[in-house]
């Protein structure tokens, strides 16, 4: 008898595989192709303490085996979430984690706050986003700052907090210590990588924002080092992510120290993708003979 569950800072889930936040929105537009019960917990889009209008178009691009997105965390605001989306995943037998973006620490603490009583799992804190000019980036490329935000935010928050880690720094390590010292409950990685396309037909930027998020499976190899890295840095649980198109992918990132894993840029080219990536680990286990994944969990030295 398999068992796929996994605990992280105290939530159990049925199985490891989430969505990738701002890939799969709040599950509304995926819930006719994607039955949301199956999984072990549907991470949604940024929701800040206002809306956002997020960044000029054109504000999305193809490039080899991937995607530049400059959205810019586009969304309705916290008042309009707790009304509309909340409900809406309620319905199903799935934990739900809500990321949080601000462009101050005030932003962030206010969204904390209001989500304090409501029935949600845990907090995702999104301090990596290469697409916004103000806030969340600088948090997150400087361990002084992503200490002292991580403390504020877990001093406010009813729930498990998660930082979300940017790989657009020079050493991964040093950031991960620094929100696991400042009470992170968990940790999730990797963001975007900061990329350009350049159109040579019309000679300007392919984004309004010349620069955007890489994503998809071009990013993998660097996602699972920097997910062995701090695996191997952190006591806390990591969720990973970054270029996973399949339960192959996804068991390279378990092997490498994560305990939960998270599937983005392909929800949009098979929006089948995280059910088939969760029989795909089952049908792993099967086939090795495990009966747990604290069999593979960091089980690459």
């Amino acid at each position: 008898m398999i068992n796929t569950k996994v605990n992280i800072a105290g939530i159990e889930f049925k199985n490891p595989v989430m969505t990738a936040s701002g890939t799969f929105g709040s599950g509304m537009e995926y819930a006719e192709f994607v039955d949301l019960n199956r999984l072990g917990a549907v991470v949604t889009k940024g929701v800040a303490n206002v809306p956002w209008e997020g960044n000029p178009t054109p504000r999305v691009c193809e490039t080899y085996g991937g995607m530049l997105n400059a959205i810019g965390l586009q969304n309705p605001g916290i008042d309009v979430f707790i009304q509309r989306d909340i409900p809406f995943l309620k319905q199903f037998d799935t934990r739900i984690i809500v990321n949080v973006c601000g462009r101050s620490a005030a932003d962030y603490v206010e969204v904390v706050e209001k989500l304090s009583d409501q029935p949600v799992d845990m907090l995702e804190i999104n301090v990596s986003c290469p697409n916004v000019k103000h806030g969340g980036i600088a948090f997150g490329q400087d361990p002084k700052c992503l200490f002292s935000i991580t403390k504020e935010i877990k001093a406010k928050a009813k729930q498990p907090i998660i930082m979300k880690l940017s790989p657009n720094v020079t050493d991964i390590t040093e950031m991960a210590r620094a929100a696991e010292a400042a009470g992170s409950d968990a940790l999730s990685l990797i963001n975007t990588i900061t990329g350009m396309k350049i159109d040579i037909h019309k000679r300007t930027f392919a984004l309004a924002n010349k620069t955007g998020g890489l994503s998809g499976p071009a990013i993998k190899p660097v996602a699972v080092r920097m997910v062995y890295q701090v695996a191997n840095a952190v006591k806390i649980p990591i969720i990973g992510m970054g270029g996973i198109a399949n339960a192959e992918d996804a068991i390279e990132f378990l092997l490498a120290g994560a305990t939960g894993i998270a599937v983005g840029a392909m929800n949009f080219v098979n929006p089948y993708t995280t059910v088939e990536v969760a029989d795909g680990i089952a049908d792993y286990m099967k086939t090795y003979g495990l009966e747990s994944l604290d069999e593979i969990i960091g089980t690459v030295k």
